[in-house]
């Protein structure tokens, strides 16, 4: 979708969602608490356990805001993901190292100024000192660590603007790398799959054995455990509070406009992109294009669809037919916005002009402002409510949790009525279950498949496998490791020697058939598919060695034959019948693939950049706190 936002308002962009704003900046002062522990140490510098939890918790808030209903925490309670919050609070303590080392600074001046563009502190269009206390305030936030955070990501933004705005591509490089991501091949193909040698396929005994005492360890059965468990949480604990009808209808009268949903538009556009900072001459050839486009959508609204696609300047909603989707307040650039708010549904705008050119719109839907009754967010109200209670002592609560199963060490029933839990049994579980997600945890599965545990069947001790969130546990039945013998799995052993015959016996038929085709042999045999055209833009489904393969082909005279290695088994013979090379392209639309150009190599820079600087510096993870 086109980002109407202007660019260099990025820090803008960031604070726009205030609704999340305690968890956009990470790793400031307000969160470090050495006390606690640590979980990484950057040159020294310790980053706190509670700090990661935070930036944990917050990131689990961002994708559930997200998300919505979709929003689902087992797919998030992964290695993966507590991997990349850690590498993302690392990243930012090297980043701010780096620009302090190297001298940027951030004045007084260009910090106010970012604050007062921002669109939610602002009251028609001014900045508002009230507005933005209010908001802060909600948020939890004072001036003096908001302005610290928005100073401390004005500072990254300098020593980050020197990668993402200085990149130079010559033209002819330009040129080239167009030309050889649309040029297209008209290609057939013929796919000689395994499948069809399956049932010739007949594996020798002495194959069979050989590959068993080769692969010993795949047919090893991990050890194994079923268990029983307690989840501590904050949610479980909550919901066995009460909340009173007046305390809900309190809430509810005095945050009434939390639960107003905003009136959001739908529109569409077709942008005539001219630079901010381009002539007088180049906006009145740009404006006298958009004005024929104008003139034409008029004639026609239904068809403004297929105009954009063929006319917009913008790659990211021009095969959408100029389709933005919905949106609110606050998010579009200021001209634009104010105007898709003063349309009326399916009403064609006049030129709209902004830092990025000349806009012409059609708004195609409103969804008008909701205002939830009572009774819409009662339950959400009283879940809210709930878990201020509870959070309040739920480290008291969950300490409490921690003693009892430790000190009732044979069984689980006892933490489960005093906290009103319900035990939970698990299926055959091993060191490396995934599922369920809340037995997934590294240090929980250790202390299940400890000796002790093992042995004497006790609880394990409280384990925090989330935020807010503990488990104890305790095997009710173990199985340790065992080879299974060959009789078990020589079936399984057969079929994969089969498949292995089978993909082998297809790339043979192939590469021997390509050998053929390549000599001259007319092959009435081999059934090809229906032409397509295939570009690395368009590759229709196409793997990247495939089209590697083709694109290095040599197509002197046609057809032209060339062949790939299927990556789901097989080989794919491919016939090139032709070669349509890329139309010329206008000046603006040459010029919008230069900067996506710059925009790849300029993230490539970052990327090599900020491993650069992870490898200069002395970085320690604490892998049993993490």
């Amino acid at each position: 979708m086109f980002d109407l936002v202007n660019r260099k308002k990025r820090v803008v962009q960031v604070i726009l969602g205030l609704a999340v704003l305690p968890f956009l900046f990470w790793g400031v002062e307000s969160y470090r608490d050495g006390s606690e522990g640590f979980v990484a140490i950057v040159e020294g510098e310790e980053i706190s356990r509670r700090e990661y939890e935070q930036a944990l918790r917050d990131h689990h808030e961002r994708m559930r805001a997200m998300l919505g209903a979709n929003f689902d925490s087992a797919m998030l309670d992964t290695f993966e993901v507590r991997n990349s919050v850690l590498e993302r609070l690392i990243q930012q303590r090297l980043l701010h190292r780096e620009a302090m080392d190297n001298g940027f600074t951030v004045l007084d001046s260009q910090l106010v100024k970012t604050i007062r563009e921002i669109p939610a502190f602002q009251r028609d269009n001014k900045f508002s000192k009230q507005q933005y206390e209010d908001l802060l305030r909600a948020q939890g936030l004072t001036p003096a660590i908001f302005e610290s955070r928005v100073r401390q990501e004005l500072l990254l933004q300098h020593l980050l603007d020197g990668y993402s705005e200085n990149v130079f591509i010559p033209k002819a490089v330009v040129e080239k790398v167009r030309y050889l991501s649309e040029v297209q091949r008209e290609i057939s193909q013929s796919a000689i799959s395994p499948e069809q040698f399956l049932s010739e396929m007949t594996p020798e005994d002495s194959d069979v054995d050989n590959y068993y005492e080769q692969h010993q360890a795949d047919f090893v059965l991990p050890e194994r455990a079923k268990i029983e468990y307690l989840v501590l949480s904050l949610e479980a604990v909550a919901k066995n509070e009460t909340v009173s009808d007046d305390a809900v209808n309190n809430y509810f009268q005095e945050h009434k406009d939390d639960y107003i949903q905003p009136e959001e538009r739908k529109a569409s556009h077709i942008l005539i992109n001219v630079a901010a900072d381009a002539s007088e001459d180049e906006k009145q050839v740009a404006r006298a294009k958009a004005e024929k486009i104008l003139e034409r959508v008029k004639q026609d609204a239904d068809q403004f669809g297929e105009i954009a696609k063929e006319y917009s300047d913008d790659p990211g909603s021009a095969a959408q037919g100029g389709d933005l989707g919905y949106f609110g307040r606050g998010v579009m650039v200021k001209s634009f916005e104010d105007k898709i708010f003063s349309m009326q549904l399916n009403e064609i705008s006049d030129l709209v002009e902004t830092d990025f050119g000349f806009h012409v719109i059609k708004l195609t839907d409103i969804k008008p402002e909701v205002r939830s009754s009572l009774d819409d967010v009662r339950e959400q109200i009283e879940k809210k409510l709930k878990l201020e209670i509870v959070s309040n002592n739920f480290g008291e609560i969950a300490e409490d949790f921690s003693n009892v199963v430790y000190e009732q060490g044979e069984n689980l029933q006892t933490a489960a009525e005093r906290f009103e839990l319900t035990v939970q049994q698990s299926d055959w579980i091993t060191r490396n279950s995934a599922q369920p997600a809340i037995l997934s945890n590294e240090k929980l599965l250790s202390a299940v498949f400890s000796e002790d545990s093992i042995s004497n069947h006790r609880n394990t001790e409280a384990i925090e496998v989330q935020p807010d969130t503990f488990v104890s546990a305790r095997i009710v039945e173990y199985k340790p490791a065992a080879k299974q013998s060959l009789s078990v799995v020589k079936d399984l052993i057969v079929e994969k020697l089969k498949k292995q015959m089978a993909e082998k016996k297809a790339i043979d038929e192939g590469q021997a058939t390509l050998a053929r085709l390549q000599h001259g042999e007319d092959l009435n045999d081999v059934v090809w598919s229906e032409p397509q055209l295939v570009s690395y833009m368009q590759s229709r489904g196409l793997d990247v060695e495939t089209m590697r393969v083709i694109s290095r082909t040599e197509t002197k005279d046609f057809p032209v034959y060339t062949g790939a290695t299927d990556p789901k088994g097989g080989f794919n013979l491919i016939r090139i019948s032709k070669i349509v090379a890329p139309d010329s392209v206008e000046k603006d639309k040459f010029e919008n693939f230069t900067k996506q150009l710059q925009q790849m190599i300029a993230q490539e820079e970052m990327a090599s950049y900020l491993t650069a600087i992870r490898r200069r510096h002395d970085v320690k993870i604490k892998q049993d706190n993490f």
